[in-house]
């Protein structure tokens, strides 16, 4: 059975708290996933395909329980071989320039690593939406062809 990998970067909780809402979903559609708050490498590379969920930090990074994770992806360079992937990102638009900037550097880097985008990066305003999960839910739910 393939597994859908749920990758989180978050600071405050708040990405969090949307993957196991996605987390949830997924497992009341009969799909395996698990939810990688501190992933290694071996996660990365034992799911079927992914789906990350970060916020952003400081001016544009990622959260610190992804950044090794990241760094090791950037100088290890594991290719995804069209592995299938999508990217929601959390932030808040009044940062303007680093605004979603966690989750665009992770897209990018997913792309580099020959992963398949299946949709473009959902970027998730703070300022305009107080539930993301709400959006980042409905949102999965239509990738889930893709994703299986």
């Amino acid at each position: 059975m393939s597994k859908i990998g749920i990758f989180v970067g978050s600071v405050y909780g708040n990405a969090q708290h949307v993957a196991e809402e996605v987390r949830t979903m997924l497992s009341t559609q009969g799909l395996s996933s698990e939810v990688f708050t501190d992933p290694t490498l071996d996660d990365f590379k034992k799911v079927s395909s992914m789906l990350f969920i970060s916020s952003t930090t400081g001016q544009g990074d990622i959260p610190p329980n992804l950044e090794f994770f990241i760094q090791d992806l950037r100088e290890q360079f594991p290719l995804m071989q069209q592995k299938p992937f999508a990217v929601a990102g959390l932030g808040d638009s009044s940062y303007g320039e680093t605004y979603c900037g966690a989750g665009r550097k992770i897209f990018e880097l997913l792309s580099e690593l020959q992963g398949k985008p299946i949709t473009e990066l959902l970027e998730i305003d703070a300022c305009e939406t107080l539930e993301p999960e709400v959006e980042v839910l409905a949102w999965a739910e239509t990738l889930l062809p893709a994703l299986t």
